[in-house]
Order: C-alpha cells, then structure tokens, then sequence
C-alpha cells in the first residue's frame, strides 16, 4: 500500500557532496537513486528538483563579486548538470526518465510543459526539474513549491541530512526538540527555516503539505510513501 501517488522531491545540490567538498560524490548519488527507483517500482510518480550548491551557488558569487543575475543563472546551469547525473544514474538502473529545464537548452533537456510532464508520467517516467524557476532571485525551494503545484504533487518532500524539523538546529544544540507535525502558522510564529519564504507562503496558501525527512538514512523515502511516521510534516 502506497499513502502518495505523485510526489515531488527536493533534494539539495550540497546532498550530492556526501562527505566530499565539491561536485557529486558517486556513492551519494547512488543511494538517492537507489531510493528512488525503489518508490517508482511501486507505481509512484516523481517529480524531483534539484539544486546546485554543490557546483555554485547564485548568493555566493554575489558575496565575491559576481553579478547577482549572473550568479544565479551559473547556479541554475549547476542544477542541470546535477540532473543529468540524476538522469543518468537512474537510467542505468533501469528506470525510463525525462530532464526538463526552465531554460532553452534542446540539446540536454525539453523546456517545461506541463502536459508533456503529464504525459510522461502517463509513461512511467521519474521527472527530473532542472533550471529552478528560470528567474534570477528565486531559489529551487521555490521551485520545487511552483513545480509541485503545477503537476498536482499530493505533498512536497523535502529530503535533508536531518530527521526532521526541530526548535533549533540540532546539530549545534544537543538540547533541540524535534516536531513530528506542525502547522504553517506555527512553524512562521517559531521562525523555524523550512525553506525560504516564498516557497513556504506558496505551499500555506495552496494547502500543500510538506514533510521534511533524512534522505541520508536508506529506506526513509519507501517509509514516507507508506505512511510510516518519518521526518516532520507540515500542513493547515
């Protein structure tokens, strides 16, 4: 038994690293791949968006000089080359999938269409969102907020190093209380940074719930998809 059909995943670019520095660590990429190939033979469809911190990212080039819509058109590129190794990874395993991108690159992937996005999954298609919003100053949580809306995502899932949403960040302090649920208005009252918030105005006022989860522990995505208790989750 499935609890979500169609689900979108936000994976950051900085997950790609694993214990690395820089770029994507092959061994990372491979257990995300794994875990996801194993929720789409259960007849899920997926929509994943990606991000490129660990190529670059647009705020950071700004701090160093870098022009702020040049900097952020660098980091939109930087997803799309993490969703072709997304792509490829997949394919290898066996699993048909389809890149498309918020930008004009034909060669490398189709620019979003909704209905060509429909027709994929109709295909048994993972999707794979590349390019953020196309729109310099917008990050990839918000377009992972737009796409998960756009294509009727059941929840969005946000898949982190940490097992959930907590009072404060628990990797600094040992005292940090996690949440199992939450509501919008509560995680604003906290100021808790879930994401950044435009994408988290868009999912309260869509009603869009969003769970956020470890997608470093093997076997998490699958508990998600089966209802198991994982992570936190947001909602009205």
């Amino acid at each position: 038994m499935i609890r979500y059909k169609r689900i979108l995943l936000k994976l950051s670019g900085e997950a790609l690293m694993g214990d690395d520095d820089y770029g994507i660590n092959p061994n990372k990429l491979k257990e995300y791949v794994y875990q996801i190939k194993e929720i789409a033979d259960l007849g899920v469809e997926i929509g994943i968006v990606i991000g490129g911190g660990n190529i670059f990212r647009g705020i950071t080039g700004t701090k160093r000089g870098t022009d702020r819509v040049k900097g952020d058109q660098m980091g939109m590129l930087a997803t799309v080359i993490n969703g072709l190794a997304i792509q490829s990874t997949l394919e290898n395993a066996g699993q048909k999938t389809m890149v498309f991108t918020s930008v004009n690159i034909e060669s490398v992937g189709e620019r979003f269409n909704r209905d060509k996005v429909m027709a994929a999954f109709e295909s048994k298609k993972v999707i794979i969102f590349t390019g953020g919003t196309g729109n310099p100053y917008f990050t990839t949580d918000t377009a992972s907020a737009l796409r998960a809306l756009e294509i009727e995502a059941e929840i969005l899932l946000k898949g982190t190093r940490v097992d959930g949403i907590y009072t404060a960040d628990p990797e600094k302090d040992p005292a940090a209380r996690k949440f199992d649920e939450i509501t919008y208005e509560e995680a604003i009252r906290s100021n808790l940074k879930i994401m950044d918030l435009t994408a988290f105005t868009m999912c309260r006022e869509n009603d869009l719930p969003i769970l956020v989860f470890d997608m470093n522990k093997k076997g998490n995505l699958r508990k998600v998809i089966e209802g198991i208790k994982t992570g936190t989750i947001v909602h009205k």
